[in-house]
């Protein structure tokens, strides 16, 4: 028998898989557990931070997720990834606070040594205090909402896919987060 034909066969299939990588379609893949952490690790850790106001449980729960996505890598398919990333670092922050029963806390910037009048700094010490308390103030749905928009430049419509609501409701948790802010403080 000829060993030639099966050589050729063996050598074009071996090129072609060479050149036609199978799809990479398994979350389990390393290149596609790496390009899944990249591409969303930075926003899941904002919407986090943004949402329950603490950097070090938002790194934690971030971190924390993607192991659970890495656990469970067999189950999820790359394009449900995201999703699921997000509800578990949510469902993990949920979890720290009534474990926890912590408030709230905005990281403050200090202007130590700065050359800043004494009047101006305290004015915007005070006006600081101001905003914070205005957006403590506001349901949570309205200041998520609103810091994701104005801080991170998320668009209403990524907005809403974090959510899980429509951009309407994200146009109305905008229009009345500014207008309670309005409100509560002078000058906006």
């Amino acid at each position: 028998m000829n060993k030639k034909p099966y050589f050729f066969l063996f050598f074009f299939k071996y090129l072609w898989v060479q050149n036609n990588p199978a799809p990479m379609d398994n979350v389990c893949e390393e290149q596609v557990f790496n390009t899944i952490f990249r591409s969303n690790s930075k926003t899941i850790f904002n919407y986090i931070y943004y949402k329950f106001g603490n950097k070090e449980k938002a790194h934690d729960a971030v971190q924390e997720a993607f192991v659970k996505l890495w656990e469970n890598c067999g189950k999820v398919t790359p394009e449900k990834a995201k999703s699921f990333v997000y509800k578990v670092a949510n469902n993990i922050s949920l979890n720290m606070i009534k474990a926890e029963k912590i408030r709230l806390n905005y990281a403050k910037n200090t202007n130590e040594g700065s050359s800043e009048s004494p009047e101006f700094l305290l004015e915007e010490k005070e006006f600081q205090q101001k905003l914070e308390n205005a957006l403590g103030a506001l349901p949570e749905n309205q200041r998520t909402t609103f810091l994701l928009n104005r801080i991170d430049g998320k668009k209403y419509a990524e907005i809403a896919e974090m959510e899980g609501v429509s951009v309407k409701a994200i146009e109305k948790r905008m229009h009345l987060a500014l207008k309670s802010l309005r409100e509560k403080i002078d000058g906006i």
